[in-house]
């Protein structure tokens, strides 16, 4: 009698391992070269170098089967992302259409809210500062003037409210962006060199690093050749 079939009992063979597999005694061998001992013989060298062509052969293959093994996914998931894009892409247009359309009018209710939260700041120190004059000049035996020293600590106490709520009173959706703009080139370039050396010097080790091919007659910088192992 058969076996019965289950699920997951006829799974094809890992790529992964079938690749190393093939490689195993060649892999073996060069893990034996790898004792931290450097080469010191040409015969040496001629069988380190045979390793590591079957090394990168071992690398290619498995790079290969990776990409084999993923281009149905990633095809996938480009499909996905090309099937939103234009939807989401619409609706950031329809959004950033609505901003435009209240942006004017946000900017002119934000001006005048902080005009008025400013004038409500104003008016709360103002009587504050007379409440504090009413009081230190009222006689505890002037009975008037203990009754218009509280009259104004109250007034100042009022406007302090005031101006709370004021402060509260904002426009939603506004924020405070920091911006900028390069108003000299050269001297924006000395400051950074003065004060900011270390982020000069990573720009310039990058700029060197990506077009050291085709301006190496450049001031300051060396351009050279050497033999390297691959």
């Amino acid at each position: 009698m058969n076996e019965r079939a289950v699920i997951g009992g006829n799974n094809p063979p890992d790529p992964i391992d079938q690749i190393t597999a093939s490689y195993d005694a060649m892999r073996g061998e060069a893990e034996n070269w790898l004792d931290g001992s450097p080469v010191e013989t040409e015969d040496q060298m001629k069988a380190v170098d045979v390793l590591r062509k079957s090394m990168r052969e071992y690398r290619l293959e498995l790079e290969a089967g990776q990409k084999s093994s993923t281009a149905p996914l990633y095809d996938v998931y480009k499909a996905e992302l090309a099937r939103w894009k234009p939807t989401i892409e619409d609706a950031q247009r329809i959004e950033k259409g609505l901003i435009t359309t209240v942006d004017t009018f946000k900017r002119k209710l934000a001006a005048e809210k902080e005009a008025t939260r400013k004038e409500a700041e104003r008016l709360a120190w103002e009587e504050t500062r007379k409440a504090q004059d009413a009081a230190r000049a009222a006689s505890t035996s002037d009975i008037e003037a203990q009754r218009t020293a509280a009259a104004a600590m109250q007034a100042a106490e009022d406007a302090q409210k005031a101006a709370k709520v004021a402060a509260k009173d904002t426009v939603k959706g506004l924020r405070t962006a920091t911006l900028y703009e390069v108003t000299d080139h050269r001297a924006l370039l000395h400051w950074i060199a003065t004060n900011r050396r270390d982020d000069l010097t990573a720009f310039v080790n990058e700029w060197a690093r990506k077009n050291h091919k085709e301006n190496q007659g450049a001031d300051g910088l060396r351009v050279w050749t050497e033999q390297q192992t691959f």
